[in-house]
């Protein structure tokens, strides 16, 4: 079974850029850039990454905003401020090379028990096993796990399962990376959530949702998820002399570091201009006048939405100051470019220099 798998993987895997490599760092970059994205989207951002910050070193002599823009787009930040500060450890701690066992991998920030069993296997050769999404549906289908895969023992079965797996391929078969990474391949390209290609599928012979349910993809189960919650946000385009103003998140919060346009949460009984005014109080210690809707952006989190209501506004007095921001700028709309938005603040952006350009 395993010698099918990886001959199937060998000659069926996707040309990727991160695949094939050597390097432990370019692995690592990688890996955790799939944490939370899709492959399609990632490979623009790591080839970015790479012709920016080519080794571990390069990286820590940048600092956390250049780090921020180039991860700009790719979506939950708090990784890039992880690998940035992973990175210092890594070249203050190891002379600059990442240790080669999940165990030690697992102690840097941002890098969990799967981040780890994938850099440590594919980088290292270490026999441990990856349970990312796509492995843990495959097996799941494979030994007719019915259980919800949330379940602490769902869980328990299918890392037994893939240790038992490791533990049986030899030097012969294949490089315990090069298994995982089959794996993967096969839960992406063969057996997806929807409509599994189980004719055509190298583990179909032992698989037992094949042979025993009409409709694989009914497996795995999953927990009824709760509907997420949505909140309503104000931002403020404050403009003086030509140029807006923007601010900066402080760093240990959601999108920490990034840069925006000021503003909140609106609270219950509260209008979205007062909601406007009083953010601005309290975050930057000034009086502004709110004027029309510019722009109206809807956004989903992993968990909540948002409706982000951007007002032009004007500065009316006060002077500005870091009351619940980590900096700020008075900065002209084409210099918005040089700095990492949320990607909902990058929609207003757009429409700010398209408006720049008609006039």
């Amino acid at each position: 079974m395993l010698r099918r798998l990886l001959a199937w993987y060998r000659m069926h895997k996707r040309a990727l850029p991160w695949r094939d490599l050597s390097d432990p760092y370019a692995v690592w970059i990688s890996e955790v850039m799939l944490q939370q994205t899709q492959v399609a989207t990632v490979k623009p951002y790591f080839k970015r990454w790479m012709r920016r910050f080519p080794t571990v070193q390069s990286l820590t002599k940048a600092s956390l905003d250049e780090v921020l823009k180039v991860w700009e787009g790719c979506g939950y930040y708090a990784r890039a401020r992880n690998l940035h500060r992973a990175a210092v450890q890594i070249v203050s701690e190891n002379s600059g090379s990442l240790p080669p066992r999940a165990k030690d991998l697992e102690q840097l920030p941002g890098i969990g028990r799967y981040t780890a069993a994938a850099i440590a296997s594919i980088a290292f050769d270490e026999p441990v096993p990856v349970l990312d999404g796509n492995v843990q549906r495959v097996l799941s289908r494979f030994l007719l796990e019915r259980r919800a895969l949330e379940r602490a023992a769902t869980q328990k079965r299918l890392r037994k399962a893939a240790e038992s797996v490791m533990t049986l391929l030899s030097p012969r078969i294949g490089a315990p990376g090069e298994l995982n990474q089959a794996l993967m391949e096969i839960g992406a390209l063969i057996c997806t959530p929807k409509h599994p290609q189980c004719p055509v599928c190298p583990l179909k012979s032992n698989c037992l949702a094949y042979h025993r349910l009409a409709d694989p993809s009914k497996l795995p189960h999953r927990k009824k998820s709760r509907a997420l919650p949505h909140y309503n946000t104000t931002a403020a385009i404050v403009q003086r002399r030509g140029k807006v103003l923007i601010a900066q998140r402080k760093h240990d919060g959601l999108l920490g570091g990034l840069w925006e346009f000021p503003g909140g949460k609106q609270e219950k009984g509260e209008s979205l201009k007062a909601c406007l005014a009083r953010e601005i109080r309290e975050e930057l210690g000034i009086e502004i006048a709110i004027g029309d809707l510019f722009s109206k952006v809807n956004h989903c989190y992993s968990h909540f939405r948002i409706t982000l209501h951007t007002f032009l506004c004007t500065h009316r007095r006060g002077r500005v100051r870091k009351l619940d921001v980590a900096d700020f700028r008075w900065v002209s709309p084409h210099e918005l470019q040089n700095f990492a938005f949320p990607k909902a603040d990058r929609v207003i952006i757009q429409k700010l220099l398209e408006n720049e350009s008609r006039n």
